[in-house]
């Protein structure tokens, strides 16, 4: 099979370059190499693939790149928080403008392959809660008030009482609460809105869930929080633990992640929709600092405070990708971080390309 891979030189997108490629299909990668994300040429891509140095906005890449392609994993995308709300003009125009220009791409030249893009599980905001009294409750936007107080966990919308966090499934209702995750959404439309129009392409959105694994970015304001932790250990510093360090997430690694595009791609049967690409097992922030420390290391500063758009607890299930993917993550927490905590993040070993 012939696949494009957009942002294919990326931390995730690299993997599944390398599944694909090990599985005998043919890879073409398109990237841009978002100097927010990347100084050069990263260290560790395949040398199987075809490397295609464009940015996915640009239309005249296509004409070049997508003949005979029978499926597109689309990767490319701007990630984390930012700096802050100035990003947002960036993060619209890489996300949604170049999630448009490929989908109209694709319209142009007739497209009838399968499409899998990557969404997350920002989307989704808080997660799902449930109120001894009142069920499955939707609560709202956690106050200033009450972060500045450090009462972190937000209470039931309805008596005030104490919430269960419970496990996401895709139909929850979607929240996005900052500028990175309302063009997560915008993606997942857009690609619902193709679909629609265009019955013989299948457009699977799988929304990942907290990423880590080696060749993630370094320290930077993109960065994940596991490589800002790595990085902050590799320098014998302290990592800062926003909050308490009870937030609960979902930590799935990347081969996981890598190997559930891969069945979305490669499945006798499409499965269209949105999937959560998660372990199914939840951990603290805090104890992923605590996986991460090295022997002698400091330990983890919890320091309070907070970021305003991030929310509490989301993790999901699983169960959905485990029925109609046959995805299940094969990678346990502890070992994973184990690896982590020596595998090699981002290195450049060229310059960009002119």
């Amino acid at each position: 099979m012939k696949v494009v891979v957009t942002g294919g030189a990326g931390f995730i997108g690299s993997h599944i370059v390398d599944e694909l490629v090990e599985r005998s299909h043919e890879v073409i990668v398109v990237d841009d190499l978002d100097p927010a994300a990347h100084d050069g040429v990263p260290a560790g891509l395949s040398p199987v693939a075809r490397y295609v140095w464009r940015d996915v906005r640009d239309p005249d890449v296509w004409a070049d790149v997508l003949g005979g392609v029978e499926s597109v994993c689309h990767q490319a995308a701007k990630v984390g928080l930012g700096v802050d709300f100035a990003d947002v003009a960036d993060y619209v125009s890489r996300n949604d403008g170049g999630t448009a220009c490929l989908l109209r791409a694709l319209h142009d030249r007739q497209f009838a392959g399968r499409l899998v893009l990557a969404s997350s599980m920002v989307v989704y905001g808080e997660g799902r809660y449930r109120c001894a009294e009142h069920g499955v409750v939707r609560p709202g936007p956690r106050t200033i008030d009450d972060l500045d107080a450090r009462r972190y966990e937000p209470p039931c919308p309805l008596c005030g009482g104490v919430l269960e966090p419970e496990p996401v499934p895709e139909d929850h209702r979607l929240d996005p609460r900052n500028v990175y995750a309302a063009t997560k959404l915008s993606q997942e439309m857009l690609g619902a809105a193709y679909a629609r129009e265009h019955p013989v392409t299948t457009v699977t959105a799988l929304r990942y869930h907290n990423v880590y694994g080696p060749r993630m970015p370094r320290d930077t304001p993109y960065a994940g929080v596991a490589s800002i932790f790595r990085s902050s250990y590799a320098s014998g510093r302290a990592p800062r633990v926003l909050e308490d360090g009870l937030q609960l997430r979902d930590f799935v690694q990347v081969r996981d992640v890598a190997h559930a595009n891969v069945l979305a791609l490669t499945n006798d049967e499409p499965a269209p929709g949105p999937f959560n690409v998660c372990s199914g097992t939840p951990h603290s922030i805090l104890d992923m600092a605590l996986a991460l420390r090295p022997p002698g290391g400091p330990a983890p500063d919890v320091v309070g405070g907070y970021r305003l758009g991030d929310i509490r607890h989301v993790f999901a299930s699983s169960q959905r990708a485990a029925e109609q993917l046959g995805f299940r993550a094969a990678i346990e927490f502890e070992g994973g971080m184990r690896e982590l905590a020596s595998a090699p993040l981002r290195e450049t070993i060229a310059p960009r390309p002119t």
